[in-house]
């Protein structure tokens, strides 16, 4: 019988240490060496050794300089998924050694906050109905630092924005309804009558979306579209509590997606404007990292999400 010859298997390169990781990861999520060595509670220069010492280890570049800020290049996407997604695993063992309940299922899941203030806690209550030895631990903020968690593995999904498709290496997407942008006042508003000429807004106060929020670009191409100028704002949020004082309380307008105010639209807190042109935002849905393990848990929150989704869509 002649010899077997197998495939010969790559070790771990005997310098890569967890600090490598972690220190990637910090950075990764916050775009910054200063945030990282914030987040880490070392010197920025501790970091930017470690992150040096990993791409010579690596033989790859993880990340491109964008302004004052370092965004991942195609190998750095990739590093992020795999090495994650691992270092989430070995978390999850050592959780699963330390639980004492091991019947307990967790799901960690990051929701913009269109989604948080309407969608996902209908869901929430349901799936917690079918689900009671579930945990399901909700986190917010924005889009691309929730896609670069999901990316790491310390999320399971994200209910958000389908970033660019550059940004999706490794993610899937499924779409739950579309995200509508609304123009908000106090009941009684001045611009509630007279027609709703929206050349009006320049005699009121407004409250945008500050830049890097998903609908801020949308919002200010609506406003050009109607020859006011993109900067036109007194104040910048998204912050439903924010928002909802400022606008109670003076005759400011707010545009936000409304999915942030729908409780407060049907219950008659704030009222829409009628705009002669609607603003879609585009699709918000559930990403995914593609490969993940799979999880009956996680697939009955989506289709939770998806159920709960569909019965809001007639309010909307």
């Amino acid at each position: 019988m002649g010899n077997l010859h197998y495939p010969r298997v790559m070790k771990l390169d005997p310098r890569l240490r967890l600090r490598h990781i972690a220190c990637f990861l910090e950075i990764a999520q916050s775009g910054s060496v200063v945030a990282a060595a914030d987040a880490l509670a070392v010197t920025q220069p501790a970091v930017s050794k470690t992150l040096r010492e990993l791409e010579e280890i690596l033989g790859q570049r993880l990340f491109d300089r964008a302004g004052r800020r370092l965004r991942l290049n195609a190998a750095g996407m990739l590093f992020q998924q795999a090495a994650g997604a691992a270092l989430a695993e070995l978390t999850r063992a050592q959780n699963a050694v330390r639980r004492v309940r091991l019947d307990t299922v967790r799901i960690a899941a990051g929701v913009l906050p269109t989604a948080a203030t309407d969608l996902m806690p209908r869901a929430a209550i349901a799936f917690r109905e079918a689900h009671p030895n579930c945990v399901l631990r909700v986190s917010t903020g924005p889009n691309w630092l929730l896609l670069s968690q999901l990316r790491e593995g310390s999320l399971d999904l994200v209910v958000g924005r389908m970033a660019e498709a550059d940004r999706m290496a490794g993610l899937s997407f499924r779409q739950l309804y579309q995200e509508e942008v609304v123009a908000v006042v106090r009941p009684g508003h001045p611009l509630l009558a007279g027609g709703g000429d929206p050349r009006r807004l320049q005699d009121f106060p407004l409250i945008l979306p500050p830049r890097g929020a998903v609908i801020a670009a949308t919002v200010r191409s609506w406003l050009v579209s109607i020859g006011l100028p993109a900067e036109a704002a007194a104040w910048e949020s998204v912050s439903l509590a924010f928002g909802r004082g400022v606008v109670q309380g003076s005759d400011a307008v707010w545009f936000i997606s409304r999915g942030v105010v729908a409780e407060e639209l049907r219950r008659g807190a704030l009222v829409a404007l009628r705009l002669h042109a609607p603003m879609q935002a585009g699709p918000l849905g559930v990403s995914r990292r593609a490969g993940a393990p799979p999880s009956a848990e996680v697939d009955a929150l989506v289709a939770t999400l998806e159920r709960v989704a569909r019965e809001l869509a007639p309010a909307g």
